[in-house]
């Protein structure tokens, strides 16, 4: 069975940066599209980017936009998510999906994403 598996969350004061890493156990992450979500305590559970399969298509929800960056490491293992000029407001669990396999698009719903991660914590606080 797949296991979606992020990390790289951690504690970091405002303005800062940090790169989360989804990695996966019995496939080849380079084959589907990939997601990050986050879900902050006692909200529900937002997009935040993601990249195609073919990485044709990259997307950004407005609240990250010029902030983040989502990118796959050189050998395909991991899809990364580069973190900038962090706010408070980013303080959530990050969660890494994919969709089925030949869904070369991306989607915002989440009920779309067959495979989860269990998460990384990020909080950005002084």
């Amino acid at each position: 069975q797949t296991q979606l598996v992020e990390s790289g969350g951690g504690l970091v004061q405002p303005g800062g940066s940090l790169t989360l890493s989804c990695a996966a156990a019995g496939l080849s992450l380079e084959d589907y599209t990939i997601a990050w979500f986050r879900q902050a305590s006692g909200k529900e559970r937002e997009a935040v980017s993601c990249i195609s399969s073919s990485g044709a298509t990259v997307q950004y929800v407005d609240p990250v936009k010029g902030r983040f960056t989502i990118s796959r490491n050189n050998a395909k293992t991991t899809v990364d998510l580069q973190m900038n000029s962090l706010k408070p407001e980013d303080t959530a669990r990050y969660l890494c999906a994919r969709l089925h396999y030949g869904k070369n698009w991306c989607t915002e719903l989440a009920s779309e994403y067959i495979d989860w991660g269990q998460g990384t914590q990020v909080t950005v606080s002084s």
